[in-house]
């Protein structure tokens, strides 16, 4: 038998490559913490803005939208037990004889605004692109008319179109022409509010138009000028082209202000008189606060409309977008 003798103080070769092949100590417990999760960051960034659109924007569309499938009154409102009616209210708007005028007003008014507002806005984009002295400071005018409240530029319009003591017929009277009842007029109450209207919304378009310009290439005019191309091709042929993402955000924009205007009109004319300035953002306050019995589920309905349409418009934008940036 061999007899191994253990001496103190020193370790056998089992002894040392245990203590080799240990594990080794443990780290602190701050170091054992694993890191968050990128995607629970990014819900907690994105939660303070989902809960905005949840509270200011989902929930208020979602009691539009229960306010048209609901015969509401005044004590229902207050009880919530309003019965369920399904689509009554909306058959019951598109039965309503303002429909069809209100509807031709809300596209008249959109429409006419829009292209008036962006030419206006673009010639004027372009008139200042080319930095002359005192550019600077005629802009910043320009941007007035869109830093006003509301309630102060329609009443300034009210009273520049006063038939009686308003500046507009004076000026006419100077030049030889008959006074003109611009608000008391069923011929000139949605030229009104559409004059008003464009004189509003031209800063907008002339801010995000200018905006636009300044990413366009100096160089391209400068190569266009050598080949002879003037200021019109120049134009058409680089600016207008290259300004088309611009455009098409800027038109969608006032699309969805124009289709909503209220404040307007209602300081102007009110929809009237004989609803002829009356449009569809008109005829809902109209129907849920303007009468003695107001009509809830209606003024809800005709609401609705005008999302509907600002949302099949968003949705082509999107469309349009999207291919532009396949092809």
């Amino acid at each position: 038998m061999n007899d191994t003798k253990h001496v103190p103080g020193r370790r056998s070769e089992h002894d040392r490559g245990g203590a080799a092949t240990a594990a080794p100590p443990r780290a602190p417990a701050r170091e054992r913490r694993r890191p968050a999760s990128p995607q629970w960051t990014a819900w907690a960034f994105l939660a303070p803005v989902t809960l905005y659109l949840a509270l200011f924007y989902a929930y208020p569309l979602y009691r539009n939208l229960d306010l048209s499938l609901r015969d509401y009154t005044v004590r229902s409102f207050v009880q919530g037990d309003a019965p369920f009616t399904g689509l009554a209210n909306y058959q019951r708007v598109f039965d309503d004889p303002t429909f069809v005028p209100a509807l031709l007003h809300t596209v008249v008014f959109t429409v006419v605004c829009l292209v008036f507002q962006y030419a206006i806005g673009l010639a004027l984009a372009v008139f200042f692109h080319q930095h002359f002295r005192l550019s600077t400071t005629l802009r910043a005018l320009f941007l007035v008319p869109w830093l006003l409240p509301l309630i102060v530029s329609a009443s300034t319009w009210s009273w520049m179109f006063n038939s009686d003591s308003g500046i507009v017929n004076a000026a006419l009277h100077a030049v030889g022409v008959g006074p003109v009842n611009w608000l008391t007029s069923p011929d000139w109450s949605l030229t009104s509010v559409i004059i008003a209207n464009i004189w509003i919304g031209v800063p907008f378009n002339l801010v995000v138009l200018y905006s636009g310009l300044q990413s366009v290439p100096g160089s391209l005019y400068e190569a266009a000028a050598l080949d002879g191309a003037n200021a019109w091709q120049r134009f058409w042929r680089i600016t207008f082209p290259l300004l088309r993402p611009v455009s098409a955000i800027t038109l969608l924009l006032g699309l969805v202000y124009t289709l909503k205007v209220f404040d307007i009109i209602w300081i102007m004319t009110k929809g009237g008189p004989a609803d002829s300035s009356t449009t569809f953002a008109t005829w809902s306050y109209q129907l849920g606060f303007g009468n003695l019995l107001p009509a809830f589920g209606p003024g809800a309905a005709v609401g609705n409309l005008l999302v509907v349409a600002a949302l099949v418009f968003g949705l082509v934008h999107v469309r349009v977008q999207r291919k532009q940036a396949l092809s």
